[in-house]
């Protein structure tokens, strides 16, 4: 550009002619996101052995077999030694369902009669348990109240939904039972093989579950017409209808041994393949067999779906090691 072109650019600037060009500042240099959860765990499982992504899927008792993906504790091992950089488990329900006896919460579901008192106990069992190690809490029951369980029973879906929220605000994992409700049954499925029906107002309660929030269902044992003439457990109607409300975390089934303790492998198999992402198994000689029954559908790659959803939640506590 002219001397003469310039200086008269610049008179039409100062004259209020013509705006100035400003021009724009530099991007900011590109921060990449991290990968989400899920997608780093399908990097692990593409990487796993099938042995391993075998074991990630079972829950066993003390001691466990090697690489379990979790350990559940009872009354008489909560002192034991555990696996490291495995899920720990326990059932502190309060009232007649507490392993650990001297932590919260001090009062039974069916006593929480508020949602205030629930999610305040339920925060401080969270916390607790943490303290103590403990990354998961099989609680709360979202069974109705006319069910077989006494004061396991919450009197109100929204006042057992807020001791998991509150779960899981103290940092443990909630994990809502017994999917898709014991309310119709006549007893508890821990000890009796029982039928029960399928109720809309029950199911309310476990979407109230999900839409809070909550990382983790427990899926029962009991028999309904509606999936097939097995356990709800190994029928893969159920989960398709536990998917359907919407929930996208981890599915574990109740503790397969009161199904039979010389068919634990098998039901495994039947578990995982209808659609569990975890199964219980608190003997550990059951639950070696269970690794050992299930590395075939590890091969097939059948096990990779729950795997990552495992992996993932074991993220959300810290565990970015296999066991």
């Amino acid at each position: 550009m002219s001397v003469v072109a310039a200086l008269s650019s610049w008179l039409a600037i100062a004259a209020g002619a013509v705006a100035p060009v400003v021009a724009p500042p530099a991007p900011p240099a590109a921060v990449p996101a991290p990968p989400p959860a899920r997608a780093v765990a399908a990097d692990e499982v593409a990487a796993s052995p099938a042995r391993r992504k075998a074991a990630l899927v079972v829950v066993s008792g003390l001691p466990a077999p090697p690489h379990v993906g979790g350990v559940i504790l009872f009354a008489g091992n909560v002192d034991a030694p555990r696996p490291p950089r495995t899920l720990v488990t326990t059932d502190q329900e309060g009232g007649t369902v507490k392993r650990f006896p001297d932590l919260p919460p001090f009062s039974s579901a069916a006593a929480m009669t508020s949602v205030a008192q629930a999610l305040a106990a339920g925060r401080e069992t969270g916390e607790a348990l943490r303290r103590e190690g403990v990354h998961i809490d099989f609680a709360p029951v979202l069974d109705s109240p006319d069910g077989p369980l006494g004061s396991r029973h919450f009197s109100k879906p929204a006042i057992a939904v807020a001791f998991g929220r509150g779960l899981v605000q103290g940092g443990a994992g909630a994990c809502a039972k017994h999917f898709p409700g014991l309310g119709s049954t006549p007893e508890s499925t821990d000890r009796a093989r029982v039928r029960g029906i399928v109720r809309a107002f029950e199911l309310k309660g476990f979407r109230q579950a999900i839409d809070a929030g909550l990382p983790c269902v427990m899926v029962g044992h009991a028999i309904y017409a509606r999936f097939g003439e097995r356990p709800a457990s190994l029928e893969p109607r159920t989960y398709a209808l536990l998917r359907r409300l919407g929930f996208e975390g981890v599915a574990i089934t109740d503790a397969l041994d009161p199904l039979g303790r010389a068919d634990e492998a098998r039901n495994a198999v039947l578990a995982m393949r209808a659609g569990a992402d975890l199964v219980l198994i608190p003997n550990p000689g059951a639950a070696a067999e269970a690794i050992e029954a299930l590395v075939p559908l590890a091969r097939a790659g059948a096990l990779d779906e729950a795997v990552a959803r495992v992996l993932a939640w074991r993220r959300s506590f810290g565990l970015t090691r296999l066991p």
